[in-house]
């Protein structure tokens, strides 16, 4: 979400499935078998188990530190280095996605859910929401959902406006509750891995959630660093829902603060 200024192990299974009965000292026949029934399991469609995302976490965020660390415009070709230090890390995130990219990166956008961050909305094409009309409003959102969806398997239940711009017809076209922020860090303004650093450790206040850009190189570069350091403030990261457990959030209304 760009801000604006207004007055955000299948080679194994397959082995597996290829050697049933089969060992390195096996007989031919064994071998030749083994291939067969392969061969068979991939004609029924048979495959190893797909993995399962992590369980949901509960964390009182009334009592702990949480901050949501949530990232906007992707996924495009730097969001996996983002999951990759987050993983390191044992951080989660929510990333607020634009439909039309998530078909060129479905194994991310898959990915995201297999490590327990959280996948968003963030309409389809980064639209002014409060230019269009209520079936325009929907379109955006559903064409995204759908998309997300079906790459993922799980549909989002947050939504973020772009550019912040919403108002009633908005909140109400759309049906998920709208969250903003509490730290904007200007990311896509400045492109500074420093000033990105800074805004990211220094500013965040808990209960808060903060703005940043998967699509950005500078900000990729600074989440190590922001991370290290919100975890020395002792910050726990978790994604908007989990920020959000203790409270019902209403469709269509904004949310910028735990509290």
């Amino acid at each position: 979400m760009r801000s604006r200024n207004f007055t955000i192990p299948l080679a194994a299974g397959l082995l597996a499935a290829g050697c049933v009965g089969c060992t390195g000292q096996g007989t031919g026949d064994s071998r030749q078998a083994g291939a067969a029934r392969h061969q068979v399991a991939l004609k029924k469609g048979a495959s190893s188990p797909s993995p399962t995302p992590p369980p949901a976490r509960r964390i009182d965020c009334v009592q702990v530190k949480c901050l949501a660390l949530t990232f906007d415009d992707g996924p495009g070709e730097y969001t996996g280095q983002v999951m990759d230090d987050l993983r390191k890390a044992g951080a989660r995130a929510t990333f607020f996605m634009l439909g039309q990219n998530v078909g060129m990166h479905k194994d991310l956008v898959r990915r995201m859910v297999m490590e327990g961050h959280e996948v968003a909305n963030h309409t389809w094409s980064h639209e002014d929401l409060t230019g269009l009309s209520s079936g325009g409003v929907r379109s955006q959102v559903d064409r995204t959902q759908q998309a997300i969806k079906a790459a993922s398997g799980v549909a989002p239940t947050m939504f973020r406006p772009p550019y912040g711009a919403t108002d009633a017809q908005v909140g109400k076209a759309v049906g998920m509750p709208q969250i903003m922020w509490s730290v904007d860090s200007l990311d896509w303004l400045h492109r500074n891995e420093r000033r990105n650093v800074r805004a990211g450790v220094n500013e965040p206040e808990k209960g808060g959630v903060v703005l940043f850009h998967d699509i950005h190189k500078p900000t990729v570069t600074a989440v190590p660093e922001i991370v290290s350091g919100l975890e020395k403030r002792g910050f726990t990261l978790v994604t908007v829902s989990e920020l959000f457990q203790s409270k019902r959030l209403k469709p269509g209304a904004k949310y910028t603060h735990l509290w």
